[in-house]
């Protein structure tokens, strides 16, 4: 039989593995009685370990949620992705990696010593650009959050691209990560659509009163996906492209517009372009034939633009 504290430690394991054991099945997993288990749950409970029993048909153990976190256990695979995800984590929100490295810290000295090669591994060989660019704070995070999954309204002060201040009322829906920035989905009471706010340009928030949930349109990645491409000023110019947008979809950079099926040998491609070289550029990085459809009042700098390429190139 295996010594009381490594029971109590496969026992851990096994309750944090699933939601629900029958005693039977503990049982059998640690070849002990039922009596055994009714001990060793209580020595866990004393630990601080929130486990629920049932009895009758179908009755068994569970691990719940209580007041507060007590250890867990990590198996090699677990232990190493929460490593890489806390080192990946701290560059996207601002005031978690004091927090993240403190973590990292203990898991280090817990690790054997092959965990910690497959861990190391990867950032030895690893080199980080350095990001200028503002993250949002954990703060903000986890009340943005709550308001989208209790549905309550959230007065915003939100400063734009240019630095322009406004107050927005919104009704929040989905927190959209894209690696290093956070997004806010919601809709815009002022606006009267559907909008999406940068959460590093939020400079406070306060929730209100709740809301009744709105259905939105749409796939919400599909929305954020067309919305960031769409990212550039400009009007936008119309241009038909040689190949099907089914063709085309896997290889076009989302930057370049929103690409609409015409049919199996065209397409149309929606690009907006503050200048006629932002223009240009976008069309170019499409990497097929292309024909401008509505760009006549922009056709001379176009043109302009391409004479000095050739130029170049000549």
């Amino acid at each position: 039989m295996l010594k009381t504290s490594t029971r109590l430690l496969r026992l851990l394991s096994l309750l944090q593995q699933r939601r629900h054991w029958t005693g039977a099945e503990l049982c059998e997993r640690l070849e002990v009685e039922a009596r055994t288990v009714r001990r060793d749950v209580e020595r866990l409970r004393e630990l601080g370990y929130p486990i629920q029993a049932s009895v009758g048909v179908g009755g068994g153990y569970q691990l719940s949620a209580g007041t507060s976190l007590p250890p867990l256990l990590l198996d090699d695979d677990e232990a190493v992705a929460v490593a890489v995800a806390l080192r990946s984590a701290t560059g996207s929100v601002s005031r978690m990696e004091d927090t993240a490295l403190g973590l990292l810290s203990k898991l280090d000295q817990l690790m054997p010593a092959r965990l910690r090669r497959r861990v190391s591994a990867l950032y030895s060989v690893t080199v980080s650009l350095r990001h200028d660019a503002a993250t949002p704070d954990v703060d903000t995070l986890t009340e943005l959050a709550g308001a989208c999954r209790d549905r309550l309204l959230i007065e915003l002060e939100y400063q734009d691209r240019g630095g322009r201040p406004s107050k927005r009322t919104i009704e929040p829906l989905r927190l959209v990560s894209s690696g290093r920035r956070w997004y806010l989905l919601a809709w815009d009471r002022s606006r009267d659509d559907w909008r999406l706010f940068r959460a590093d340009r939020i400079r406070s928030s306060r929730c209100g009163a709740g809301f009744a949930p709105r259905e939105f349109p749409e796939d919400v990645a599909t929305y954020v996906q067309r919305s960031l491409s769409q990212g550039m000023q400009g009007e936008v110019v119309h241009a038909r492209l040689r190949g099907s947008a089914e063709a085309l979809a896997p290889t076009l950079p989302p930057w370049c517009g929103v690409l609409e099926h015409i049919d199996e040998h065209s397409s149309l491609l929606h690009v907006r372009a503050e200048t006629a070289e932002e223009l240009l550029a976008l069309l170019a990085m499409t990497g097929v034939e292309f024909e401008l459809i509505d760009a006549a009042e922009r056709l001379p700098q176009l043109r302009a633009v391409a004479e000095r390429l050739t130029r170049a190139l000549g």
